[in-house]
């Protein structure tokens, strides 16, 4: 990584400034634009799927290829953020992205489901550039201002979030009037949206985010070589940040997975669905920022506590709700987001803590293909969970489980301190 700072030598102190809030407003834009697309091409993944196969037995292996593109997106594009820079790796998983849609769009027209499975992997696979942009932003800043920059690129989700179930039908009435089918529509939101993120990037990120890093995340001459993954993985701020990252995500797609069917079997409509989602999405991504305020005030570890004692409150709510009442378990979904969030955010900025560039860039890659797979895990789980000990069960289950990084975190915590301020 011998590029790292050069193009940004010959630059002020003022125009390095002016062009790492460039950037970072760059992968915020990069990441609302890219998530539009990749919630569209989700809301109507099984639907599809069930349209294409003819049958509702396979309709959930679309959202199963997803998460399985973006655990290898996730890997794969970090190691070529590694080698070649951030922007090359943000540019090539967006571009895959749009290849996938398109691949997507003829499955409909081909009626042929191997053929959209391979195009709902590759937007999976792509959507891993809307997750690596919150490091890169990570690496613009100093150490304790780590988790605010995380918090704001992932609140660009949020975006996505409310356009990209909205453009569903007037992506498929559009389809329509220029003679496609319906269901092929909303693989045209990822192909306008993510086209636009990739020439976002490729236009405003120069110079690289690495060459733009602060430098107290740059690998300085005489530092050691980057560690082997196996070394880093042994660091304790590490592996004590993917626990928690692992686990705060299992809890939060384990009982938000269940919930929509929980509420349909007990005579709520799609409209109450719609709103309790719609909650839990918001908590999910819409205060980022504010959890990003709150690890920058109270450290990673504390707000990683923090982001637990919600989830768990959250979960178990959701357990003793009345199943006639949705307004408690709205409350439930929102927390469970916002626990999720705090965790998610304070997590992602510990594990950039105690790294060298190069070293960060191959963890949360791994980290983050990690997380997509147990949320796979999470989500076909679920429904096996309910059948045995029931929705409460689900929901208690989820609340103990966040004990998991506590304990971890708590045995490391002076280990852990010496770290978090690098």
């Amino acid at each position: 990584m011998s590029f790292m700072n050069h193009e940004a030598a010959g630059l002020d102190p003022q125009a390095v400034d002016r062009a790492r809030s460039r950037t970072r407003w760059s992968l915020v834009a990069g990441v609302a634009l890219g998530s539009t697309g990749h919630i569209a091409a989700v809301t109507v993944g099984t639907i599809v799927a069930k349209e294409v196969l003819g049958v509702e037995a396979l309709a959930g292996a679309s959202g199963s290829a997803i998460v399985l593109g973006a655990a290898v997106g996730s890997v794969i594009l970090s190691s070529i953020m590694a080698r070649r820079g951030r922007r090359f790796g943000l540019v090539v998983g967006y571009l895959i992205a749009v290849t996938g849609a398109l691949v997507a769009a003829t499955s409909v027209l081909a009626v042929s489901f191997p053929l959209l499975l391979l195009g709902v992997l590759l937007i999976g696979f792509g959507n891993s550039s809307n997750q690596l942009s919150r490091y890169a932003a990570a690496d613009l800043v100093p150490p304790d201002r780590r988790a605010v920059a995380i918090g704001i690129v992932v609140w660009g989700a949020t975006v996505g979030a409310v356009l990209g179930p909205f453009l569903v039908p007037l992506a498929g009435s559009l389809a329509t009037s220029i003679g496609l089918p319906e269901l092929a529509g909303p693989y045209l939101v990822p192909v306008a949206f993510v086209s636009a993120a990739a020439l976002l990037q490729f236009i405003l990120l120069r110079p690289d985010p690495f060459a733009l890093a602060h430098h107290a995340n740059v690998h300085a001459e005489g530092d050691p070589d980057a560690a082997p993954l196996r070394t880093i993985l042994g660091r304790p701020s590490v592996l004590a940040a993917i626990v928690a990252l692992v686990a705060g995500q299992f809890t939060m797609v384990l009982v938000m997975t269940w919930t929509p069917l929980h509420l349909t079997n007990h005579h709520h409509g799609l409209e109450i669905v719609g709103l309790v989602i719609s909650g839990h999405v918001a908590g999910m991504f819409a205060l980022a920022p504010l959890s990003g305020r709150i690890a920058q005030a109270l450290g990673s570890v504390t707000t990683i506590f923090l982001g637990a004692a919600v989830l768990a409150f959250a979960s178990g709510l959701a357990a003793i709700a009345p199943e006639t009442d949705a307004t408690i378990l709205f409350v439930a979904l929102f927390l469970l987001g916002f626990g999720w969030n705090l965790g998610f955010v304070a997590g992602s900025a510990l594990l950039s803590s105690g790294l060298e560039l190069a070293e960060r860039t191959r963890i949360q890659g791994l980290a983050d293909a990690v997380i997509w797979s147990t949320s796979a895990i999470a989500s076909l789980g679920s429904g096996v969970i309910v059948s045995v000990a029931g929705y409460t069960g689900l929901g208690i289950l989820g609340a103990t489980l966040v004990a998991i990084p506590v304990w971890i975190l708590l045995q490391r915590r002076t280990a852990i301190a010496t770290v978090a301020t690098r």
